[in-house]
């Protein structure tokens, strides 16, 4: 009988949970930019270890799993491919509205809000109610992380008080492991997308004139944030493009979406 190769059979037999992992830790490296070396100075680990767990053929862990997580500035959970908190059965008693600044989260969940007879919640709203003091205070006065932590804590807070909800999330929720994790546990995500140009008129038309002194410079800024969101923001369990539709028929078309994926009687 030939003689079986061990490597070669354990290459071409790898274990799918190692597998999967493997293509997070690539995916997410990637998203954050970094190479394998930066990553693994970052992480404190070494770059020979990292690179047999891309390869998917390194045991992982906790320890190794929590230094990487950290690192890319995410959860366990989002490595292993598993919700930071446990999926709520009654998720969809909640909708989630996301997307960036002017895809029309407030205007369109608003509407949505009273034809399903539900509380509407702006959680940027609930942040300064937790904190005390505006969005813009939070950030002058503490900075952006003390500001994820009081959106979580308002996050929490709106899952447990509100049974059946629609939720208006920050744009930039979908950069915090944690939260997102907990929203899209918790409730029924919505991406609303539109194109950069559109997201730059709607916050003109809401009487923010402070792009277009940079104009040029505002929409380079909007379109990097954008493309470097855009992984996270596709995690939703439903995408709706806003784009080139007035309100009226953006709002049917998007209630028309939900009703036939929930089987919501509006």
């Amino acid at each position: 009988m030939p003689k079986v190769n061990q490597s070669a059979a354990r290459s071409t037999h790898r274990d799918p949970f190692l597998s999967a992992l493997g293509g997070r830790v690539r995916t997410l490296r990637a998203r954050n930019g970094l190479t394998r070396k930066a990553l693994a100075l970052r992480a404190g680990v070494s770059e020979r270890h990292l690179a047999n767990l891309e390869s998917g053929q390194g045991n992982a862990s906790v320890m190794l799993l929590r230094q990487l997580a950290l690192a890319l500035r995410t959860s366990i959970g989002e490595l292993v491919g598993e919700s930071g908190a446990a999926a709520d059965p009654a998720r969809t008693g909640r909708i989630a509205l996301i997307g960036l600044r002017g895809a029309g989260k407030s205007t369109l969940g608003r509407m949505l809000a009273d034809d399903l007879r539900v509380p509407f919640v702006e959680l940027d709203r609930e942040v300064e109610r937790v904190a005390g003091c505006d969005v813009g205070e939070i950030h002058s006065l503490y900075g952006p992380a003390a500001f994820r932590r009081y959106e979580l804590r308002a996050l929490e807070a709106t899952v447990e008080t509100h049974p059946r909800a629609v939720v208006a999330a920050g744009g930039g929720i979908v950069t915090e492991g944690t939260s997102y994790h907990l929203l899209r546990a918790r409730c029924y995500t919505v991406w609303l997308r539109a194109t950069p140009d559109e997201h730059m008129k709607r916050v003109v038309a809401q009487g923010d004139l402070r792009p277009m002194a940079g104009h040029a410079e505002a929409m380079d800024d909007l379109k990097r944030i954008l493309a470097s969101r855009e992984a996270d923001y596709a995690k939703a369990d439903f995408a709706f493009d806003t784009g080139g539709k007035p309100l009226a028929e953006a709002y049917l078309a998007l209630r028309e979406g939900l009703q036939s994926r929930m089987h919501y009687a509006t």
